[in-house]
């Protein structure tokens, strides 16, 4: 198959093709957050480009639809829908989370993965999934926690991009893996989430936030720091 894949919901801007079976994946990285909505168009078409492949020659278009940052969800489901409908492709959005697992298994052979994603404001962003039968299967559907809240189930291995921000508050792990969602990640589960009819018209794909506020109010943030203090016994 041929497709096309992004994932701009980290402060990294990930894009890669694939050009079938026996061709090399060709990808890009790139500065994510808000550059990204000026700077993802340009490297997929110059990605295509490299590829020799046209727009009209996908099958499919994948994205990341999060969770993960707001700007970033809205720019990777915005260019997905444009690119999709205006080559008339299905588009196919894959939890980020579950690309954090699929980075683990490849680069580390980890096959069951609790996936963190730093979600700013003292919490995480969480699901867990585990690798049975060629197939990735949901244990634990994405969540947004408090570090201190986190299960960490037996057997798995933590993976993504919290451990410098929480790992003092999350529960031991048998292993870390350091990780962020990738295109490539991307690429290797479409053909199955494809197959399992998941793709979508273009007009019907839709980010995932889970969190429905991106900011706390002045004494949100005081309450978090008076509790934290009573937490350390810090004055």
């Amino acid at each position: 198959m041929k497709l096309l894949a992004f994932d701009t919901s980290t402060e990294t801007l990930s894009v890669a093709v694939s050009r079938g079976a026996h061709a090399p994946v060709l990808s890009h990285e790139g500065a994510g957050g808000a550059q990204a909505s000026t700077t993802l168009i340009p490297a997929i078409l110059a990605l295509l480009q490299q590829a020799g492949v046209q727009l009209a020659e996908l099958d499919a278009i994948v994205f990341g639809r999060g969770p993960g940052s707001f700007t970033g969800l809205r720019t990777a489901c915005a260019v997905a829908q444009g690119l999709g409908f205006g080559a008339q492709l299905p588009v196919l959005a894959v939890d980020t989370l579950l690309a954090v697992a699929e980075e683990a298994r490849h680069a580390a052979g980890h096959t069951r993965v609790l996936a963190l994603l730093d979600a700013r404001m003292d919490e995480v962003y969480c699901a867990a999934y585990a690798f049975d039968g060629g197939q990735w299967a949901t244990r634990q559907a994405p969540a947004l926690l408090r570090p201190q809240e986190v299960e960490l189930p037996a057997g798995y291995v933590i993976a993504g991009n919290a451990r410098p921000a929480f790992a003092a508050r999350l529960p031991a792990a048998a292993g870390w893996f350091d990780a962020l969602p990738q295109a490539t990640a991307l690429l290797r589960l479409a053909p199955a989430q494809l197959a399992a009819g998941r793709a979508q018209p273009a007009a019907q794909a839709l980010p995932l936030y889970i969190r429905d506020k991106v900011a706390q109010t002045t004494e949100e943030r005081a309450a978090q720091r008076a509790a934290q203090a009573a937490a350390t016994g810090s004055p």
